[in-house]
């Protein structure tokens, strides 16, 4: 059950208006191939995403983070990118991505997009001048060539495994030769962290960096008002190359910068520069960072004053749905954050991760939920999945700071599980032999209306019927569950979340800020998290198995499910359910 206080929505506080939006912004991540079709071409568009930015606004977000738009291969869904100034042929073109922008900036949504600064397509003017090359040629000098190890060069240069599965290191046959590396025979090879279409840029380089520098002046002098950073805590590299060995990353901790190719010091030096750019402008553009660090110290090294403005949360992401490792998160959070003088952001979920749902619809028992092994095969009870989104939702927007809901959580969609083998497209699937299903489990296309399938995703301005199916076939679960259904339900999950980011908008207390725990009383007892923000608010979160009695007096602003009680006596919590109270 919803309930909402009686306060209408609001714009946002009097006394907060002169906080930097960045500071406490609510941003919706579109992943635009499964976002809207509006073309009926089964892939998402931009065409379907100006249809359906009247959502958004409904909602109440502040912004709209869209995953890479740019021409690609699409080796990896947009982040093998193949020209930056151009926008990809299945979503649209520049014109429509300007218009797009427009219309957000009159609905009162700000737009963010993505940089992929480590890698680009195989396919990029750049990487094929390489390729037509010799070694030690500047055109190879952009990216990381190396000659191999063995007595033929016929061995990767050291150890690094790609993300994806399998070596980080492809060998390439050269067309122009030299004496050491004739043409026509296999010679150098070039990193890729990533898929092997994915070669790693070399940061070395003052032609790459002041590419960067272009690439971010020409989307922001277009409206843009901010850019997130993929693999922000990647890009530098050690200059000799070192083995990795036995170091992990991000899980165990490694010592401070000294691995060889993830979160080193010299990174930094590109986001002093950046941030440099950005506040060039009039109104400063914004950053926020995808970087994996496994120690909130090293992630407030990011976000420095003259470096990064946020970064994503992803230890709050990952954890399991238990009091003390919850706790144990937001306190280190807000302590390293506080140290820098930068406002958290808090994400439950996102393209690369399983759905909220479906994490905590399993049994909660290790302090992290993130990987593949962590769910398959384990029984999940989608119904205590739910309600623990729910609850989660109102925790992370009670939380100081900002926050990102991606596209579908509104919705209360889980990870899509079943998906055929035949229907899969993430790289990770085939680069692992199958292995790994990857990351398409979260990437079905939105249920938008409808009982079948393609469910108002691809939805045609004309009213035509569509040409083509969804580019991953939707499970006919998500009848009930589309947009349409919940418009309006007080029940739902997207009244849930219209209702409190309504309620966040009028608050003075939520959005950025500080936050106190209850530390008397029953918010102090094992599996409860309760805390109180000013002026005059408080979250109280049940993770327990027995229903908690909720302070005397207080009025109920919104709860993520019904509560007990009545006839007088106190209001009950249930287990996993989160209220907010004015006190």
């Amino acid at each position: 059950m919803t309930l909402t206080a009686t306060t209408p929505p609001a714009a946002r506080a009097a006394s907060r208006l002169e906080t930097p939006w960045w500071r406490d912004a609510v941003v919706y991540q579109v992943y635009i191939r499964s976002f809207a079709d509006g073309d009926g071409d089964g892939t998402g568009d931009l065409a379907g995403l100006r249809a359906r930015l009247p959502h958004l606004a409904s909602l109440g977000v502040d912004a709209v983070w869209i995953n890479p738009w740019y021409p690609s291969p699409m080796a990896d869904s947009g982040y093998d990118v193949a020209d930056y100034r151009a926008v990809e042929p299945l979503f649209g073109d520049l014109e429509q991505a300007s218009a797009m922008i427009a219309e957000a900036h009159q609905l009162g949504l700000r737009v963010i997009l993505d940089v992929v600064p480590n890698h680009l397509s195989d396919e990029h003017a750049w990487f094929q001048a390489a390729l037509a090359s010799a070694p030690g040629s500047h055109e190879r000098s952009r990216f990381v060539f190396r000659d191999g190890r063995g007595a033929a060069g016929e061995l990767p240069p050291n150890d690094w495994t790609s993300h994806f599965g399998g070596p980080a290191w492809t060998r390439v046959v050269e067309a122009v030769g030299d004496e050491a590396h004739p043409a026509g025979e296999p010679g150098q090879w070039y990193l890729h962290l990533f898929n092997t279409k994915q070669p790693d840029v070399d940061w070395t380089s003052e032609e790459v960096r002041e590419e960067y520098d272009d690439v971010l002046r020409f989307w922001f002098d277009r409206g843009v008002d901010g850019f997130r950073i993929d693999v922000a805590h990647g890009l530098t590299k050690h200059a000799d190359l070192p083995d990795v060995g036995e170091r992990e990353f991000p899980h165990q901790p490694f010592g401070a910068g000294d691995h060889p190719f993830l979160d080193r010091d010299d990174v930094h030096e590109v986001y002093r520069r950046w941030r440099a750019l950005a506040d060039s402008y009039d109104e400063p553009r914004v950053f926020v960072a995808e970087a994996w660090t496994g120690d909130p110290a090293r992630l407030g090294m990011y976000l420095r004053p003259d470096e990064l403005h946020t970064a994503f949360n992803f230890d709050f992401l990952v954890s399991a749905w238990r009091e003390p490792e919850l706790r144990t998160v937001i306190d280190g959070t807000l302590a390293a954050h506080d140290a820098v003088g930068a406002p958290p952001t808090w994400v439950l979920s996102n393209h690369d991760v399983y759905r909220e749902v479906s994490r905590y619809a399993r049994e909660q028992d290790r302090p992290q939920l993130r990987n593949e092994g962590d769910f398959a095969g384990r029984p999940a009870d989608l119904a205590v999945g739910l309600r623990r989104a729910r609850a989660a939702a109102l925790l992370m927007l009670a939380l100081p700071g900002g926050a990102y809901v991606y596209q579908g959580a509104e919705l209360g969609l889980p990870e899509v599980e079943d998906l055929p083998e035949e229907s899969l497209q993430d790289p990770v699937w085939f680069q692992s032999g199958g292995e790994h299903r990857g990351r398409d489990g979260c990437r079905v296309p939105l249920p938008w209306s409808g009982r079948t399938a393609p469910f108002g995703f691809s939805d045609r301005a004309d009213g035509a019927a569509p040409t083509g199916e969804p580019w991953l076939p939707q499970p006919a679960s998500f009848a009930g569950m589309t947009a349409a259904d919940q418009d309006g339900d007080p029940t739902s999950t997207l009244e849930l979340y219209r209702s409190a980011l309504s309620l966040r908008r009028s608050l003075e207390a939520l959005g950025d800020g500080s936050m106190a725990w209850v530390d008397s009383g029953e918010g102090a007892r094992d599996g409860v998290l309760a805390f109180t923000r000013e002026p005059g608010f408080a979250c109280w979160v049940n993770l327990s198995e027995q229903p908690v009695a909720l302070p005397a007096g207080a009025e109920v602003l919104l709860a993520s499910g019904a509560l007990g009680g009545g006839d007088g006596a106190a209001a009950l919590l249930p287990t996993d359910t989160a209220v907010w109270l004015r006190r």
